[in-house]
C-alpha cells in the first residue's frame, strides 16, 4: 500500500485574529510536492487554523490516493497528541473539526508525529501566503500552469497512463501526475521505491460504540468458534475510542493509585516504556489446537517452533531497538527468549507474572473436547471474566490483575526503555485490552499467531499507545 505524507499548519495574527492555513502532500521518498493547499479562514484561533489545515491536508491526499497509508507531520503537539487518542478534546470549536479529520480516511491508515517548526516550513510558508491574501481581500491561489498540469495528471491517471509525466525534482504537479499514474498501473507490481509497510501504523480507529455493540451482541455460537491451544480466538480488535477505565475485579482499571486513564489524563512528555510483546513459538500441542497454560505439561518449542524463534531473533537483530528482554517461566517462553538473547548479546531475565493462565482440567484438550466433558464449565467461563476453568484453574479476572500488577512493575523499572517481553497469548490480549480500555469478552476477539509481535508504549500520567503488529512477516 501506498504511502503519502502530510504536513500542516495554521497560523492567527492575534490568536484570535485574521488567520489561514496550508497544507503540503509529499511523496516520503523523494520529498516531490504532490499536491498544496491553503485558505484564508478570517477570524479564527491558531488551533482552530492548525485542525483547519490538517482536514485540507487529508482531504487532498485522499483524491490522490483514497487507499494510501498517511503520515502526518504537524508542529502542533496539541493536534499530534489529539488525534492521536492521548489528550481529550475540550474545547468546543475543534471537537468537530477532528471529527471531520477522523472520517477522512480509516484510523488505521493514518499516523501522527510532531516535528519542530523549522521542519514545517512548506506548510508554514502556505498558511502565511493565505493570511497575506486574505489581507488584500483575495484567497490563495495556485499557480495556473500547476493547476492545468495536476489536471492533465488526473485524466492521465482516470485513463490508465502507462508513462507518468515527468518534471523537476519539486515540481508539485509532475510529482502527483507520477503518483496517479503509478496508482493506476504504471508503477512496478512489487512497488519499486514505496516504502514497504513495516506494521508501525498505531491501531487507533474508533470503536467505542461500534464494537462494543458488536461485542455485546455476539453469538454464544461464534464465542465458541474461538480455538485454544494458549487460548486462540479468531477476530481483531483495531483499536478504541479513549475512554476513563473502570476498576473492578476483572482488572480494567489501567492503574492504580488515582493515575488519570489512558487517553484522558495530563500529558506526558516522557520517554515511555515500551514493550514489544513476543508470543512464544509452536509446541507441538499449538497446531492442535490445544488449551495449554501453566498448569499442564509445560511442552518445549517444537522443530517448527526453534526455527521460528531463531527467525524472530533475526528480525529484531535486524531492527535494533530492543534493550532488554524478560520472560515468561514457561519453557517454551524461555526458548524463544534465548534464541533472541543469544542473537542480540543480552541477558533475559524470568518474571513469573508473565505465565499463561492456569487452564485446570482443560489442559491438554481441545476446545470440542472441553465442550463434551465440562459443557457447563466452558458456557460459563465464555459468558464471564470471573468464572475459571474446571478444576481449580485461573479466572481471566484473576490473570487481570496478575498481569496489570507485572505491567506496573515493568513500567516503573523500565521507564525510558525498549523491552521484549516473551510471553503467552492471554497475557499479550490482556496488556492490549487493558491499554485500550476494551472489555473483558474482547478477549475472544484477538487473535495471536504463534511468534508474532505487537507492542504498547506507556507513559507516566497513564496514557498507552497501541500497535497491534501481528507480524509474522520474519517467519516468511
Amino acid at each position: 500500500m501506498t504511502e503519502v505524507v502530510v504536513e500542516a499548519d495554521g497560523g492567527s495574527r492575534g490568536n484570535p485574529g485574521p488567520a489561514g492555513y496550508g497544507a503540503v502532500v509529499l511523496d516520503p521518498v523523494t520529498g516531490e510536492t504532490l499536491a498544496e493547499r491553503a485558505e484564508y479562514i478570517g477570524v479564527a484561533t491558531n488551533n482552530v487554523a492548525e485542525y483547519k489545515g490538517l482536514v485540507a491536508g487529508l482531504k487532498a491526499a485522499r483524491e490522490l490516493f483514497p487507499e494510501a497509508k498517511v503520515h502526518v507531520r504537524m508542529d502542533s503537539k496539541l493536534v499530534v497528541e489529539q488525534m492521536s487518542g492521548r489528550w481529550k478534546i475540550k474545547h468546543p470549536d475543534m471537537k468537530p473539526l477532528a471529527a471531520e479529520a477522523a472520517r477522512i480516511f480509516p484510523a488505521r491508515q493514518v499516523r501522527y508525529e510532531w516535528i519542530p517548526r523549522e521542519k514545517n516550513k512548506h506548510a508554514d510558508r502556505l498558511a502565511n501566503e493565505a493570511m497575506d491574501a486574505g489581507k488584500r481581500g483575495k484567497q490563495w491561489e495556485p499557480s495556473a500552469s500547476s493547476a492545468a498540469l495536476e489536471a492533465s495528471a488526473a485524466r492521465n491517471a482516470a485513463r490508465g497512463a502507462a508513462t507518468a509525466p515527468s518534471g523537476p525534482p519539486g515540481d508539485a504537479t509532475a510529482g502527483a501526475a507520477r503518483a496517479r499514474a503509478a496508482l493506476s498501473g504504471a508503477g512496478t507490481a512489487s512497488g519499486a521505491g514505496v516504502p514497504a509497510d513495516d506494521g508501525l501504523f498505531a491501531a487507533d480507529e474508533t470503536i467505542a460504540a461500534q464494537a462494543r455493540a458488536s461485542l455485546a451482541s455476539a453469538a454464544t455460537a461464534e464465542r465458541e468458534s474461538a480455538r485454544s491451544g494458549d487460548f486462540e480466538a479468531e477476530a481483531g480488535v483495531l483499536g478504541h475510542e479513549p475512554k476513563p477505565a473502570a476498576s473492578g475485579a476483572d482488572g480494567t482499571a489501567a492503574r492504580t493509585g488515582g493515575a488519570a486513564a489512558p487517553g484522558w489524563g495530563a500529558p506526558d512528555m516522557g520517554a515511555p516504556a515500551t514493550f514489544v510483546l513476543l508470543r512464544h513459538g509452536e509446541t507441538a500441542l499449538t497446531p492442535e489446537k490445544r488449551f495449554s497454560g501453566s498448569g499442564g505439561t509445560d511442552p518445549e518449542l517444537s522443530a517448527a517452533g526453534l526455527r521460528q524463534a531463531e527467525a524472530v531473533a533475526a528480525a529484531l537483530a535486524a531492527r535494533g531497538t530492543i534493550q532488554e528482554i524478560v520472560s515468561s517461566p514457561l519453557k517454551r517462553c524461555r526458548q524463544t527468549a534465548e534464541a533472541v538473547a543469544a542473537r542480540l548479546g543480552l541477558d533475559a531475565r524470568i518474571e513469573d507474572g508473565l505465565r499463561e493462565t492456569d487452564f485446570g482440567a482443560w489442559e491438554g484438550l481441545t476446545f470440542a473436547e472441553v465442550r463434551e466433558r465440562y459443557a457447563d464449565d466452558l458456557d460459563a467461563w465464555l459468558a464471564s471474566p470471573k468464572a475459571a476453568p474446571t478444576g481449580g484453574g485461573e479466572s481471566f479476572a484473576t490473570v487481570a490483575r496478575r498481569v496489570s500488577a507485572t505491567r506496573d512493575r515493568l513500567t516503573a523499572a523500565y521507564a525510558g526503555r525498549t523491552v521484549l517481553l516473551v510471553t503467552h497469548v492471554t497475557p499479550i490480549k490482556t496488556l492490549v485490552r487493558l491499554a485500550l480500555g476494551a472489555p473483558p469478552e474482547s478477549l475472544f476477539r484477538m487473535e495471536l499467531s504463534a511468534a508474532s509481535l505487537s507492542a504498547v508504549a506507556y507513559y507516566a500520567d497513564g496514557n498507552a499507545s497501541v500497535r497491534l503488529l501481528n507480524d509474522t512477516s520474519h517467519l516468511r
